[in-house]
């Protein structure tokens, strides 16, 4: 089955509903094929933030670095229980532009699920500065791309059309409001890193339902659940389960 994901690499509930998703197609026993699209969470930013990462936020989003901390600890209290280790006290936020084109050169290579499970790590995990060229290098010497081909990518403008195609395309046709953002066979839209068997359902019935025609810009959305966790220009918190 066809996934297409809008998404940042700064975005840590990206990389929370990549591993849901996958565990979802596992019981579901369906095979997914990946297409990865780019969405900038803060197109505007610094290739290196000199701020950390918790005062930036509390800036970005008017909280206290009180409230951003504890908003990340359980961020990572989420993470951890998907096998992710969030270690947000040394995140390294940046300017993501150039880490889409080097996912964008890894997808038509084939490799485009590995260039974004390690640029999620660096960032991550890692705390590796994920806007600049050093840690794309690394990422892309970690996944095996040709060193020269990018430098010759980083060095040019190259895939920066497709980074742009992708953002009009989830700004103009699918009114995407925040990532991670999935759409399955090109016809179900799903909002958030949603729970497992969540996604699972909603992955089963659009399985099920294939059709010979599609279109993108029909896709109709399923309505996020309470649980689904998502991350927009001016927020990314964990829900808040009612009491």
């Amino acid at each position: 089955m066809r996934v297409d994901i809008w998404s940042d690499v700064v975005c840590p509930f990206c990389y929370i509903g990549k591993k849901r998703l996958e565990k979802a197609a596992e019981q579901a026993g369906i095979e997914l094929e990946v297409f990865w699209h780019s969405y900038e969470l803060d197109p505007n930013a610094p290739a290196r933030q000199e701020v950390s990462n918790t005062e930036r936020l509390a800036v970005k989003y008017g909280r206290t670095v009180a409230e951003v901390e504890e908003m990340q600890r359980n961020i990572a209290d989420m993470a951890k229980q998907e096998g992710i280790e969030f270690n947000w006290q040394k995140a390294n936020s940046g300017n993501t532009f150039n880490a889409h084109r080097l996912i964008h050169l890894a997808q038509s290579l084939g490799l485009g699920n590995e260039a974004k499970e390690a640029l999620f790590y660096s960032y991550m995990t890692q705390g590796l500065a994920i806007g600049e060229r050093e840690t794309l290098e690394d990422v892309a010497s970690r996944i095996g791309l040709n060193p020269v081909q990018v430098d010759d990518v980083l060095d040019s403008d190259e895939f920066a059309e497709f980074v742009k195609y992708d953002e009009e395309v989830a700004n103009e046709q699918l009114k995407v409001q925040g990532v991670p953002f999935f759409v399955f066979d090109q016809r179900v839209a799903l909002a958030g890193a949603q729970p497992v068997e969540v996604m699972k359902e909603v992955m089963e019935k659009a399985f099920s339902s294939m059709k010979d025609e599609s279109d993108l810009d029909a896709a109709p959305e399923v309505p996020a659940s309470d649980d689904a966790a998502i991350c927009t220009d001016d927020a990314c918190d964990v829900p808040q389960k009612p009491h």
